[in-house]
């Protein structure tokens, strides 16, 4: 992968975990939230967090000391 390519997939990762932090936010509200849907969420946003992290890893060259 090239360097816009990450930036790319970056910039549809954010905005997915973005979503996913609205939806949370919202089934967390309603009264009847359903728990397991909720932690599957919660789930799926940890692993973008970590696709995040690691294509941002990506980008920052290696600096040897």
């Amino acid at each position: 992968m090239d360097e816009s390519e990450i930036r790319h997939e970056l910039e549809m990762l954010r905005t997915e975990h973005r979503d996913l932090d609205t939806a949370i936010e919202a089934l967390h509200a309603t009264s009847s939230a359903d728990q397991l849907q909720l932690a599957r969420l919660k789930k799926r946003k940890l692993r973008l967090r970590d696709d995040i992290v690691r294509l941002e890893d990506m980008l920052i060259p290696d600096i040897i000391a």
